[in-house]
């Protein structure tokens, strides 16, 4: 089973990038982020009649996240993230698609630092740390997925020291990260190419793409029984060199499912 996770950076307007590459890459999952637009307005017959279906957490303007599957229907089981009843932010949903539970999620940006945005993004990992420990106690393969706005080390990122004071690569955001991974997780892209230096993210600036002067942002991490079914991860870089792209790369990964039931036998 493929599944993928992309930033489409606003679905609506670049639903025919979304289109085009669902049909080339062909994902049996995939986990959106940033669609900036209410729930009203997601495309959901255009994603319907690309052979797909989707539940979806959307907000006006900004944030947004949703998981499409392809021949199955995502059975939804949690829209937010828990441990903050007030926060109106759309930044999670979960799912179970193929006996998978798949956690897609959009964590903050976090700039300027210092400030009540970095607080926030801090306080939202805090929140994630406590969610996915609980997850891990659940006897199911569990994927978290989708742009962490997070470069956990200096091979994440082109030229670390010009992203020193940035939220997405602050020591305390590395950390937080760091200690996610330690509850039992699987970074996919860094278990399967330890060494290479890979990314997900390219500024719209200085030909950046062009450059390969990018960031490894966008994550898959696994729960201990989804690890066992691991067989590959990639990033897919054409859609990034597309006219009016978003600025982020797909990032899928491949599962093999019988592998996973005859781990649990």
């Amino acid at each position: 089973m493929k599944i993928a996770t992309y930033n489409v950076n606003g679905i609506n307007g670049r639903l025919e990038i979304l289109l085009r590459w669902l049909k080339q890459d062909v994902p049996d999952v995939v986990c959106l982020q940033e669609l900036k637009t209410e729930a009203s307005k997601f495309p959901i017959k255009e994603i319907n009649k690309a052979g797909y279906e989707a539940i979806w957490h959307g907000q006006k303007g900004w944030n947004g996240v949703a998981i499409l599957a392809r021949d199955a229907t995502p059975v939804v089981t949690r829209r937010g993230l828990p441990g903050a009843p007030d926060d109106s932010q759309s930044r999670y949903i979960e799912a179970v698609v193929h006996g998978i539970l798949v956690g897609c999620l959009y964590l903050p940006n976090g700039n300027p630092v210092p400030g009540p945005k970095f607080d926030y993004k801090l306080s939202w990992f805090r929140r994630l740390h406590t969610y996915a420990a609980e997850l891990l106690e659940l006897e199911v393969p569990i994927l978290l997925v989708g742009d962490f706005n997070v470069a956990p080390t200096d091979l994440d990122v082109y030229k670390p020291e010009r992203w020193e004071n940035d939220a997405l690569f602050r020591p305390e955001v590395r950390m937080a990260y760091g200690k996610l991974v330690a509850q039992g997780w699987t970074d996919a892209i860094r278990h399967l190419h330890p060494d290479e230096r890979i990314y997900t993210f390219w500024k719209y600036w200085r030909n950046s793409f062009e450059r390969n002067a990018g960031l490894r942002i966008d994550h898959f991490l696994l729960s201990p029984s989804a690890a066992l079914m691991l067989r590959s991860a990639s990033v897919r870089r054409e859609p990034r060199s597309w006219v009016h792209t978003s600025d982020h790369a797909p990032v899928m990964i491949e599962l093999d499912l019988a592998s996973g039931n005859a781990a649990r036998m």
